[in-house]
Parts: C-alpha cells; structure tokens; sequence
C-alpha cells in the first residue's frame, strides 16, 4: 500500500487590512479635524509674531585680527635654553604660541570678569531693557536696577538681585564670539549687544586688553626672570658662566624692551570694529516661520490622537 505523504505548502504571505494604511482614511481624519488644525497653526503663528516683535534688535560688531608675529621676542625657553641648561637652570624649552595663549585667556573667566568690573559693564550687562537710540543712552529694567540711587534692587527673598561674577561672565560669553581662519591664521572677535555703539566700543576694549595683559604678562616674567639670574650671576666667579649669565639677561631685557615698545603685542587690527548700522537679530521671520510649523504639527498630532482614541472606543464597544 502506498502511503502519500503529504507536502507543506509554501507559506503565504498574509495581508491584514488593519495593518495597512488608507490614505483616504488619513484624509478623512485630517479633513474632519481641520478645524483644530487650523485653530492651533493660527494660535501659534499669532504668538510666534508677538514673540518676534517683543524681542529688541541686536547688533553685532566684529573687529578682524591679525596674530603679531614677534620673532624678536624669544625668552630664555627659546634659541637660548641650551645656555640655560649649561648655566644649570630649567626653564623649558620650545616656543609657546603665544596667539593660541592669548585667545584662550580672552575667553577665560579671570579675564572677562576683571575686563568687566575693570570698564564697570555689569549694569549695561544685567540690568538694561533696550537701547534709546534718540538719546544714545541706555533704559534700564527698574524691576532689577534703580538707576536714580545706582543699587540693585531686592528680589522676593530680600536677596540683592546683584549679579555674581559668575552672572556676568556667563552672560559676556554669550555675546563674544571668537573664530579663526584656519588658511591665513586670521581671528574674528565679534560681540553682540542691543547697543551698536556699545557693541563696537566693548569689541575694541577687548582687543586693546588682551595686548596689555600679554605684555604685561611677559614683562613681569622677564623681569622676574632677570632678577634670578642677577643672582645667580653674583653668586659664581666661574667666568664662563658669567658670560652665559649675561647673554641670558640680555636676551630677557630684549624682551621687556620689546614689549614696552609694541602697542598691538599679540593681535595687530587689520579692520577694526565699527558701530554696526543693520541687526544681526533676531530673525523675527524665521521665528514666525517656526512657530506656524510647530503649531501646524501639533494640530495634526491632536486630531491623529483624537482619531485613535475614538476608534478604540468604538473597537471596545463593539466586542
């Protein structure tokens, strides 16, 4: 007898109908919530607009610099640190980049919070509501600053409202920005403020410091410097060491020198800042644009969400 085994059919693919997507469904859906959608694409739109047209201008002022390249000023880490090593001193050897240096310390919290106590910028910073462009002069938020008596006011917790050095640096470095050019070396410095004239004034201030601060830095250090080796040079009658002695406070007195004598002494200003005549921002049509999408979706999200729900319900009452 010959028993027939059965064989397996291939298996089929199986199309569930809810799984698959009606677009005339969809269409539906959102035809009969279209009111909603349009409801809250139009409440959106309307607050994007007013938060747009609240928010005051902000202008930018950039200062375009050039890294000085000093080759003159080479300390005792530079061509002379073989004497130095024979003299029996270890000051490191190799040329520090000096414009790299200089633009982390203009970004530095010890830097911005002395450069702003130093040109009193804590008001203008913290305490201001806009920039009165008839008077040329500040307005100030009376909520935070009594500008009659020149104190802070008191918050709810009877705390000065006084901002912190922590306060201020934070909010400088949101209006500082620095970016070099990577081909030609060349450094922006731009700073944005709701004053032009504030804006162009704070970018030269910047500047102006941070060359001081380099030069008086690498004074102090030479000086101090010579000073050691002044020392070192009374303490030895060995003649060959004099002589390296000598070349060494030579080379450190070229430095002072150097220093005293250069203005612009890490970053030379090939276009200064200038008051800014047009914003930077905001950019009042990209946030109306935005608002509008966002209220959009969410319109869209609301009537798929109400869809859901009400076809469940319907699901559950009809089991």
């Amino acid at each position: 007898m010959t028993r027939y085994e059965s064989v397996p059919e291939p298996s089929e693919t199986r199309y569930y109908p809810d799984d698959e997507i009606d677009l005339r469904e969809v269409f539906g859906i959102l035809w009969r919530g279209k009111w909603v959608i349009v409801a809250t694409t139009v409440l959106f739109a309307v607050t994007g607009v007013v938060y747009a047209l609240s928010k005051s201008n902000v202008y930018e002022a950039t200062a375009l610099l050039a890294p000085v390249q000093n080759e003159g000023s080479v300390g005792i880490g530079g061509q002379l640190s073989g004497l130095a090593s024979l003299a029996g001193l270890s000051f490191g050897g190799g040329e520090t980049n000096r414009t790299a240096i200089a633009k982390e310390v203009l970004q530095s919290r010890a830097f911005l919070s002395s450069f702003i106590r130093r040109h009193e910028l804590s008001v203008p910073l913290m305490a201001v509501s806009k920039w009165n462009f008839e008077e040329r002069a500040w307005e100030y938020n009376q909520l935070v600053y009594d500008a009659a008596s020149g104190e802070w006011e008191t918050g709810e917790t009877g705390e000065s409202l006084k901002p912190s050095d922590w306060d201020l640096v934070k909010a400088f470095r949101g209006q500082l920005s620095i970016n070099e050019n990577k081909d030609n070396g060349m450094i922006t410095l731009a700073v944005s403020s709701l004053s032009p004239v504030a804006a162009a004034e704070w970018a030269e201030l910047l500047v102006n410091d941070i060359n001081e601060h380099m030069r008086s830095q690498d004074v102090e250090e030479a000086e101090a410097s010579i000073a050691y080796l002044e020392d070192k040079l009374n303490e030895t009658n060995i003649a060959g060491m004099q002589q390296v002695f000598y070349q060494l406070i030579e080379s450190e007195t070229r430095t002072v020198m150097l220093a005293n004598a250069q203005r612009e002494y890490v970053f030379q200003t090939v276009d200064p800042a200038v008051v800014p005549q047009e914003k930077s921002g905001p950019k009042r049509a990209l946030i109306a644009a935005t608002a509008t999408i966002l209220g959009g979706m969410l319109g869209v999200f609301i009537v798929f969400v109400v869809a859901f729900i009400r076809t469940g319900r319907e699901e559950t009452k009809t089991l």
